[in-house]
């Protein structure tokens, strides 16, 4: 299965390229692009999970802290060195609601469906959803600044999304410390054995990060066109297909395992890949905007605001007694369905 898996993603890789040479229609290259960073983005996955068994624990800790959302990274890069910042902004949004709503919905239900009520530990699921929550005010404090501000000329919205960066770097940090020093923490780097020796591991992630790299230029030039051509609201693009697009692989992992009722695991996977994009993809982007050219700002609509609020909200409340059902994945994976349409038929 897993050379198949490879087989069709080095398969779609190349499609790209000839769709790229051939000048294929938008839909074509943008479905394309989208069904090959899929794979790449499984493929990178497995690379790093593999570097990082042989490194250890803690180094395999780091860099699967450091890559898990690699994929999702470099598209938005990307994207904001195309001046597609709205498209940007939105897929952070998106990636954090995505993963507390969808995935680990998903997981609560389908790992209730099968072993019934499951259990995972309190603790550091609390901490997790109060991480989530001080990201939700940091993220939401920007856009106030700006509508409080608006009649009195006050400061940049910029310069204070960079000083917000900068303090949810150093909560990343402070975040991976605690987890790495905690004895119910750590990140997690996986089940079984490592798939490929060292040296493979380390050119397998370098070659499909450069893969990634190529294919995301191509989608990201694909996603204007389709906007244009179809009249999809690039909000949409961005919340919902943007990061299913960079972290379905992941999501999928994450799902399997809630199946075989290890859901500390899955949720690791789940919140501490929201907080990764919030702490540390988040920061990285505004930190390069202005190198790019498109300084960015987190100022968001309040429609974003509302369905991450609604996302934290929800996720708090199911996370706090350490026990999960299939009924409350089912609530979860509702909430995301709502906000996806009320996302689809936004101007």
């Amino acid at each position: 299965m897993r050379r198949i898996a490879y087989g069709a993603t080095i398969i779609l890789t190349l499609g790209v390229v000839a769709a790229e040479l051939l000048h294929a229609p938008t839909l074509i290259l943008f479905a394309l692009t989208s069904l090959a960073l899929i794979g790449l983005a499984w493929v990178l996955g497995q690379a790093t999970e593999s570097l990082g068994h042989h490194l250890g624990p803690r180094a395999g800790g780091i860099l699967n802290a450091t890559f898990g959302n690699a994929a999702e990274l470099i598209i938005t890069i990307f994207a904001l060195s195309a001046g597609l910042t709205a498209v940007v902004k939105a897929s952070i949004i998106g990636s954090i609601i995505g993963n507390v709503l969808l995935v680990l919905g998903a997981s609560l239900l389908f790992g209730g469906l099968k072993n019934g009520t499951q259990s995972f530990s309190a603790t550091i699921a609390g901490i997790n959803a109060s991480m989530l929550t001080i990201v939700a005010a940091a993220l939401a404090l920007p856009t106030i600044f700006v509508a409080t501000q608006a009649q009195r000329g006050g400061g940049s919205p910029t310069t204070l999304s960079i000083e917000v960066a900068v303090v949810m770097f150093i909560l990343y940090i402070l975040y991976l410390i605690y987890y790495f020093r905690s004895p119910e923490g750590g990140i997690a780097t996986g089940e079984g054995h490592a798939p490929f020796g060292r040296t493979a591991s380390f050119v397998l992630l370098l070659g499909a990060t450069a893969a990634v790299a190529f294919v995301s230029e191509a989608f990201v030039g694909a996603i204007e066109p389709l906007v244009e051509e179809f009249g999809i609201s690039a909000l949409f693009v961005g919340v919902i297909l943007v990061p299913i697009v960079g972290n379905i692989a992941e999501h999928i992992v994450g799902v399997q395992i809630a199946y075989k009722n290890n859901m500390d695991f899955s949720m690791a996977i789940s919140l501490g890949s929201s907080i990764q994009v919030a702490l540390l993809v988040t920061p990285i982007l505004v930190f390069l905007g202005p190198l790019l050219g498109h300084p960015l700002d987190l100022t968001f609509s309040l429609l974003e605001l509302g369905a991450l609020g609604a996302a934290v909200v929800t996720t708090a409340f199911v996370a706090m007694d350490g026990k999960s059902n299939w009924l409350e994945g089912a609530m979860l994976v509702g909430v995301y369905i709502i906000a996806a349409l009320a996302f689809f038929f936004s101007p």
